[in-house]
């Protein structure tokens, strides 16, 4: 009954969140130009929007989470909209991960308590790197990686410091690749393009040379 409750209220909760980005206007496309205009509307209540409607987007899961970060740099420019994103969503990361391990993660362990990854003796440095790639590869859904996180013995701190310096790179491109298309759209794109191939390549690449001194050294926990 403490679970249906809980999973009762967060409903609630992320319908009045809902219920109040758009009765403050909120676009219902989502466009990054739209929600750059709307933030820029809102004075020094933007910010705070803009991580609102970030950390939704990570804990609903199917909301896109690209055109929030891009409109954060057009509204807030490169660095300024970097910061309120990335904040918006490791926000976002925490509450997913404390809703997955409230509401599944002993009901996992009953049935996965064997798997090295869902073990409450799990390595916390495989854990890490696990969420750090996950982060860093845009293949993977954010959303996902949280709730799966959650199920998993992983370090409240190691699981925020893993979150933010994955997602750091790219949410720099997003948000650059918003401000930019004011700039030269052309180049922005490109460059965004360059570097999404080159996260998503290097990780594999890594495996490839070192596949097995990277799984012997993340296999020894200090």
């Amino acid at each position: 009954m403490t679970r249906v409750f809980f999973a009762a209220g967060l409903v609630l909760a992320v319908t009045a969140a809902w219920w109040l980005l758009r009765s403050l206007g909120m676009p219902e496309g989502l466009s990054a130009q739209g929600i750059a205009q709307w933030l820029s509307d809102q004075g020094a209540a933007g910010p705070l929007l803009l991580m609102l409607v970030m950390t939704l987007a990570v804990v609903v899961g199917p909301i896109p989470t690209l055109p929030v970060s891009a409109a954060s740099g057009l509204a807030f420019g490169m660095v300024g909209g970097t910061l309120t994103a990335s904040l918006g969503a490791l926000v976002g990361a925490l509450i997913a991960l404390g809703i997955s391990r409230f509401l599944a993660r002993d009901l996992v362990r009953k049935r996965l308590g064997d798997n090295p990854l869902f073990h409450a003796n799990a390595s916390q440095r495989v854990l890490f790197w696990g969420v750090f790639t996950t982060r860093l590869v845009p293949l993977f859904s954010f959303a996902l990686v949280s709730y799966a996180a959650g199920l998993t013995a992983i370090q409240l701190w190691r699981y925020a410091l893993a979150t933010w310096l994955g997602m750091l790179p790219m949410t720099v491109v997003f948000a650059g690749l918003g401000q930019g298309f004011h700039v030269n759209p052309t180049v922005t794109v490109l460059t965004g393009a360059v570097l999404l191939g080159v996260m998503t390549v290097a990780p594999y690449w890594l495996q490839r040379l070192y596949g097995e001194r990277l799984l012997h050294w993340l296999r020894e926990d200090r």
